[in-house]
């Protein structure tokens, strides 16, 4: 089966290895253009990029899929199916009708729960036991399409938004390739989605990943996990911006929201409800640390407060 994949992010790449071990005729790739990355704003192509390169395989980085050139271009190569995995753009509907048996998308939540960009963040941020991936038909509508295959896993206990899309996007590649085994024997049946049941997961902002000390602390802990590593949960000190990761649960323990009660040996943050110790920390401008060498070095003291 010739296939045409549109991808960008690691989310993409276990798929993309999939086929091309499973011997699918991979014969476009389309990525986003390399961007800087980084405090040292670097350039870095995709993790995609870097594969077709290695494969050899036909690369496509337009500014975006409605470039008329490209649709030219694609045409040439006669896919058979297009793959979607977090490409980052809207396709148009000729280029979702370019391939044969038409473009099929693997999306990182149970459809039609958790539709949108940030469905692996939502689940994590919404404390959900289980989510999944869904291998579904592209169509205009926002993850909207009749759906083909799903397969579900339990979100495990102090699971990060980096280690569950790991884990998605591995499940996601086994079920695409058991997919497309469906499709070619002709056992690929559609199943369109429950309207009534759609959710959906906003794309993550910078104002969205800002810690509320007010809440409890199962949702700051909630907030934290889904945030890492990237963009990372952040709270503000009487000097600078600090983001949080490793979080657990403190019962019991009481203070003003944000206040930090412990710096000697851990550090022990005051929330609406209960509190939380913190593992790492990274200050702006600053690597990843142990919450402890930080505070050794005076990055907070006891009584201070966090978001004021």
């Amino acid at each position: 089966m010739r296939v045409l994949f549109w991808g960008t992010p690691e989310f993409a790449a276990a798929p993309l290895r999939a086929l091309i071990g499973e011997g699918f005729d991979v014969v476009g790739v389309v990525t986003q253009p390399d961007k800087p990355q980084g405090r040292s704003r670097e350039i870095i192509p995709s993790v995609v990029k870097q594969i077709a390169q290695e494969e050899e395989i036909p690369l496509f980085q337009p500014k975006n899929a409605r470039d008329p050139e490209l649709l030219e271009k694609l045409k040439d190569l006669k896919p058979e199916i297009g793959i979607v995995v977090a490409y980052g753009h809207i396709l148009p509907q000729k280029i979702i009708d370019l391939p044969a048996k038409g473009t099929l998308n693997i999306h990182a939540s149970l459809l039609p729960m958790l539709r949108g960009a940030a469905p692996i963040q939502a689940a994590l941020k919404q404390g959900l036991a289980e989510t999944g991936v869904t291998i579904m038909r592209v169509v205009p509508a926002l993850d909207a399409g009749p759906i083909i295959l799903q397969a579900d896993t339990p979100i495990l206990a102090d699971e990060t938004y980096g280690e569950l899309s790991d884990r998605l996007s591995e499940l996601g590649a086994l079920s695409l390739i058991e997919a497309l085994t469906l499709i070619s024997i002709g056992a690929g049946k559609e199943k369109p989605q429950d309207e009534s049941r759609a959710t959906y997961a906003a794309k993550i902002t910078r104002e969205s990943s800002r810690i509320d000390w007010s809440t409890s602390a199962l949702e700051i802990s909630r907030l934290i996990r889904a945030s890492d590593p990237k963009p990372g949960a952040y709270t503000q000190t009487p000097n600078f911006d600090v983001k949080l990761f490793g979080p657990k649960l403190m019962d019991g323990i009481k203070g003003h929201p944000g206040e930090v009660l412990k710096t000697t040996g851990e550090l022990i943050v005051a929330c609406g409800i209960d509190a939380l110790r913190i593992a790492e920390v990274q200050p702006s401008g600053k690597k990843r640390m142990p919450a402890q060498e930080w505070t050794r070095g005076r990055g907070i003291a006891v009584g201070e407060r966090f978001g004021v």
